[in-house]
Order: structure tokens, then C-alpha cells, then sequence
């Protein structure tokens, strides 16, 4: 095994650390040489974690166990401060998939919200993609770019204080998405803002929003709509008695994607 095999096996300096404790309650710390991890179950040092294997229990000065993993995106997700709901990871991995987002796109989003959504499309399009997120409320948008700085991801995203209605600075992106209230509103800057076949989603909770959108798009150059939404159905993972879980959220929001189509003046 080769040394850069082995250093990817095991956790190094600026590292993000998943610790997990017996019963899965989790804490994401990024591992600074000479740091500490404090915790009620008790303190780890980070040079006790550097160097560790990935998948390896370690414990705190009182005996705690915890195990030492990579996060995944979704454990990203999940821990992020915010003060705004959030996309759920279900809608969010499809997002990906439907807008075909990868490494070196360019994606706008606006608004950028606690960041949750912003995070993914930035490790989707890392190394030389970027991601362009914009938001009219500057405290929300503050947190975002605090919670993206801390997880490394801040070289990949632009944040902009900026009111869409103006329209977008961007020309030729790949990727549009709105995460608003009102999305029909802004379509036309949306249009300007992509480029020819470019990739257009949204999210909205009501079906009524939903129809007043895809009536907008058909209307203003975007072709190919789709409406979908994801049931996501998990089960407790007791071998003895496995059945779903107690408390489910069937339904986040109706995804709303489509393609843009060059108008004949274009």
C-alpha cells in the first residue's frame, strides 16, 4: 500500500471527523493539531484522532466510546446550524441527479438560505466548479457563509446580497435553481441568466404553487417541465422486529425541473 493510500485511510490535519457515539448522536469537528474536542461525554484530544484509522472507536478522558468516521454530505447536512428550513437530502441528492450538477459546473442558486442546499451543489462540483448563491436577507445569508467556511467549501461558492428582481450578474450557467416562495416572479431573469439547454429547477411546498410555476414556464422559453416528488419510507434496523419507523415525513416539497429553450431572437 502506498503512502498516499494509507494517509487516505486514516484522519489528517483539516480533516472533517464524524465522532458517533453508541447511541448515534453525532458531533462533525475539522482536526486542528493541538485542538480539543469538549463534550459532556468528555474531552478527546485532535492529535489522538490524527493519524487514526477511519472506522476506529476511540475514547474521551472518562471512557466514552466514540467511533471516528468520515462524514458523509448528508451528515453535513444534517448537523449544519441554521436559523431557515432546509432542503431535505432525499430532494437534494435528485436535485443532482435531474440538474446534472458534477465537478466544474456552474451553478446559480438563489436564495441561499442556511446553506444546506449550497454545501451540496459545492462538494458536487468541486474542484473547479462554483457555485453563485444569492440572498436578500444578509443576517440568513451571514450563517451560510459561516457554516460553508467552516467546512472548507467557502473557495467554491460566491455569496450575493443581492434582490434577484434586478436579475442575475451571471451569463451561460449550467444550472439555475430557486428555492423561493414566489419563483414565476423571476423566471425571466432566470431565462437571461442561463445558457441555451441549461438546467432549471425549483422547490415549492403547495401544489397550487406548483401550478402557477409550470404556467409561468411554459410562457417564458423553458421547455421539457416536470413536477416530482420522493417518499422516502425509513425502517428501524432492529434485525428482531425491522418495520418503519414511527414518525415519518412523507412529504417536503414538489420538485419542479426544466430546460431552457433558445427564444428566436436568441
Amino acid at each position: 500500500m502506498s503512502t498516499d493510500q494509507q494517509k487516505a485511510q486514516t484522519a489528517q490535519p483539516g480533516a472533517l471527523a464524524l465522532l458517533m457515539g453508541r447511541d448515534r448522536k453525532t458531533s462533525i469537528i475539522q482536526l486542528e493539531p493541538g485542538a480539543d474536542f469538549h463534550t459532556h461525554r468528555g474531552t478527546i484530544a485532535h492529535d489522538d484522532l490524527i493519524g487514526t484509522r477511519w472506522g476506529t472507536q476511540v475514547t474521551t478522558h472518562l471512557g466514552v466510546p466514540l467511533i471516528l468516521l468520515r462524514p458523509s454530505t448528508d451528515d453535513l447536512v444534517r448537523n449544519l446550524e441554521r436559523s431557515t428550513q432546509i432542503v431535505y437530502p432525499k430532494d437534494a441528492g435528485y436535485v443532482l441527479l435531474k440538474l446534472n450538477i458534477a465537478p466544474g459546473c456552474r451553478v446559480i442558486e438563489a436564495g441561499t438560505g442556511s446553506g444546506g442546499l449550497t454545501l451540496i451543489f459545492a462538494r458536487a462540483v468541486q474542484p473547479s466548479g462554483q457555485v453563485i448563491s444569492y440572498e436578500n436577507r444578509q443576517e440568513v445569508q451571514r450563517l451560510a457563509q459561516e457554516n460553508l467556511e467552516q467546512l472548507g467549501l467557502g473557495e467554491h461558492v460566491i455569496f450575493k446580497h443581492r434582490d434577484i428582481t434586478d436579475g442575475f450578474e451571471e451569463r451561460g450557467a449550467d444550472t439555475l435553481f430557486l428555492d423561493l416562495a414566489n419563483p414565476w416572479d423571476y423566471l425571466d431573469q432566470a431565462h437571461a441568466a442561463l445558457a441555451g439547454g441549461g438546467f432549471f429547477g425549483a422547490i415549492l411546498p403547495t401544489a397550487n404553487q406548483v401550478i402557477r410555476l409550470i404556467d409561468a414556464l411554459d410562457s417564458a422559453g423553458f421547455g421539457l417541465i416536470e413536477v416530482e416528488e420522493l417518499l422516502l419510507r425509513p425502517y428501524k434496523t432492529v434485525a428482531a422486529r425491522l418495520r418503519p419507523k414511527d414518525r415519518l415525513t412523507p412529504h417536503t416539497g414538489y420538485l419542479i425541473f426544466a430546460r431552457k429553450l433558445l427564444l428566436p431572437e436568441e
